[in-house]
């Protein structure tokens, strides 16, 4: 297929995934708050929709295209990454509610922020197009689609919505418009689409490399859920009774249930 269109496929999905974080401040048309518990439950719905994704799909398929060697490298430059994007931006963690208030260059500074957050997601979309218009799949307008890359565009889509209530409540409390608190939680994850054409790119030139990129974004989600997710979680949940524990809980299987099965469709 023309590699042009091959890019602009893969970007319009990573697009996909980061419009859905809008979907995380529509409650705010209905109702003027979310509560803790609710807030504690779908993070732990993003934690689990997270984890089943990376290890039913990411990983799995890299052992499918690669050793435990290349895939466990792979792992390892996920976290590596992670760790050192924190380290280089410690001290500038992003207030949302100075969102609104950003002249250019510090929604420049911003968005790079951000991208250490949204970066690996987009990248676990794009490596999972890899095989976009070859045989087998799913047929999209008339292109042969990866049921791999299917799954981990719902997946990330969805895990995206929770990432999208955390943006939008405190600015909500400085009394936001509805809308901007939409385009405020789709700015967040624009890296996305471009972490996705970036990752596609790189593993069809270099298909040798594709287990390696299975591993490296399912290192960096894992370990973004381990190190950011549950964390935010329970911080939210300290004052509930066992410390939101169960909310996170049912969130966890709630979220585990909703991608399992489709990993084996």
């Amino acid at each position: 297929m023309d590699p042009f269109a091959a890019l602009v496929f893969v970007f319009v999905a990573g697009l996909v995934t980061a419009i859905a974080t809008g979907l995380g401040a529509l409650p705010f048309f209905f109702v003027s708050d979310v509560s803790d518990r609710w807030n504690v439950a779908l993070w732990g719905v993003a934690s689990g929709i997270m984890v089943s994704a990376s290890v039913f799909g990411l990983v799995f398929e890299g052992l499918a295209n690669g050793t435990p060697l290349q895939l466990g490298i792979g792992l390892l430059a996920g976290v590596v990454l992670v760790v050192v994007a924190h380290y280089v931006i410690e001290g500038a963690e992003v207030n949302p509610k100075k969102y609104e208030e950003a002249d250019f260059r510090k929604l420049v500074m911003i968005l790079g922020i951000l991208t250490v957050h949204s970066f690996p997601e987009g990248v676990a979309v794009g490596v999972s197009f890899a095989d976009l218009g070859l045989e087998g799949g799913f047929e999209v307008f008339g292109l042969a689609v990866p049921l791999l890359a299917v799954f981990m565009t719902i997946a990330i889509s969805i895990h995206n919505i929770p990432e999208g209530l955390a943006i939008s409540i405190p600015l909500r409390s400085m009394d936001v418009p509805n809308w901007k608190l939409v385009w405020w939680a789709i700015f967040s994850s624009l890296p996305q689409p471009i972490g996705a054409v970036i990752a596609f790119y790189f593993v069809r030139v270099a298909r040798e490399f594709l287990p390696f990129g299975f591993g490296f974004a399912a290192g960096a989600m894992v370990f973004l859920v381990l190190t950011e997710f549950i964390p935010e979680a329970l911080e939210l949940g300290e004052h509930l009774p066992r410390g939101g524990k169960a909310e996170l809980l049912a969130g966890l299987a709630a979220g585990f249930a909703v991608m399992v099965p489709l990993a084996f469709i």
